[in-house]
């Protein structure tokens, strides 16, 4: 994507989304013909470089002083009915060249502070890379990825990768997604491996929780029975996981939904491989060339691939 299109469509999202911004005062009504002139001349600039649509209106603010040497802020504001976005420009000192520079604070990376704790860990828990997966039980999309992370993913880079799941059920389109979620968790409380049995089941039976007819109030009573026979076989207090079962306190989840959406997470799958974000359910080999990447960064050679298996010669057609 090209820097103009990349700008365009950043501009257009800033909008759509409604972001909010300081607004900037129009320019005084005492301005010169040629400050207007001047201002006039970077709107069409402005417009013609970075495709902005003609149903939004823009306005040139006043310059003021920028951390660059050499140029003064210039702040642009796109506006589009009641919804506006300022983008800050630069603009040399000579007035002769305008730029645009985005900052962003290595200090405050939102990745870095996802709430691990108390996660089920799958794979090594001292391993260096991390992949986390804000997952939604009930989503199919999340279900392919789960069978692209387990087993091919996980026994091809062994002890080298650790594997977290948070939650993000999508409620309004799956009606037992936090119910799921939920009883997950009650698992989880007791045993990490009952935990991941559970999801491995939920992502591979789903049409069994959703039933014929779709009807939730059985959807909730198969996930309950279902967690119940993980727990006997993982031998956990069946008292404790019937009592955290009834109360159905979602507010872990809730948690777990809200910091996804702090990092701008839309839909699931979303993946962070050690803070690289993957949106969606990605093939295998795209998935392992980002893991890859990581392990590189983190001083580990990947494994190699497995080869790719040698076409057996076809016997020649039969003899006279």
């Amino acid at each position: 994507m090209s820097r103009i299109h990349f700008l365009a469509g950043l501009l257009a999202l800033s909008l759509a989304v409604g972001c909010r911004a300081q607004s900037t005062p129009p320019p005084s009504a005492t301005q010169t013909p040629a400050e207007r002139a001047f201002n006039r001349h970077i709107e069409v600039m402005v417009r013609s470089q970075f495709n902005v649509p003609q149903d939004i209106d823009v306005t040139i603010g006043a310059r003021k002083p920028s951390q660059v040497p050499g140029y003064d802020a210039l702040p642009v504001t796109l506006a589009h009915g009641a919804k506006q976005s300022v983008i800050e420009f630069l603009i040399s000192t000579d007035s002769q060249t305008l730029a645009r520079l985005e900052t962003f604070s290595l200090a405050k990376d939102p990745v870095s502070s996802i709430d691990l704790g108390g996660r089920p860990i799958r794979g090594n828990p001292t391993a260096k890379v991390t992949v986390i997966n804000y997952d939604d039980l009930e989503c199919p999309y999340c279900a392919r990825m789960h069978s692209t992370l387990f087993p091919a993913t996980i026994d091809h880079y062994k002890d080298t990768v650790r594997f977290i799941y948070k939650d993000d059920p999508l409620v309004e389109i799956h009606p037992w997604a936090m119910h799921a979620a939920v009883d997950a968790n009650c698992l989880a409380a007791q045993s990490a491996e009952v935990y991941w049995t559970y999801v491995d089941y939920l992502h591979s039976h789903g049409q069994e929780v959703n039933g014929d007819n779709r009807d939730t109030a059985k959807s909730f009573a198969a996930l309950d029975r279902i967690a119940r026979q993980e727990a006997t076989v993982g031998k956990l207090d069946a008292a404790k996981l019937d009592a955290c079962l009834a109360k159905q306190d979602e507010s872990l989840v809730r948690a777990s939904s809200k910091e996804a959406e702090s990092l701008g997470v839309e839909g699931t799958p979303a993946l962070f491989v050690d803070g690289e974000r993957i949106g969606g359910a990605l093939p295998q080999a795209q998935l392992w060339m980002v893991i890859d990447r990581a392990l590189r960064a983190a001083g580990i050679q990947p494994p190699a691939a497995a080869p790719a298996p040698v076409p057996q010669a076809q016997p020649s057609g039969g003899g006279r």
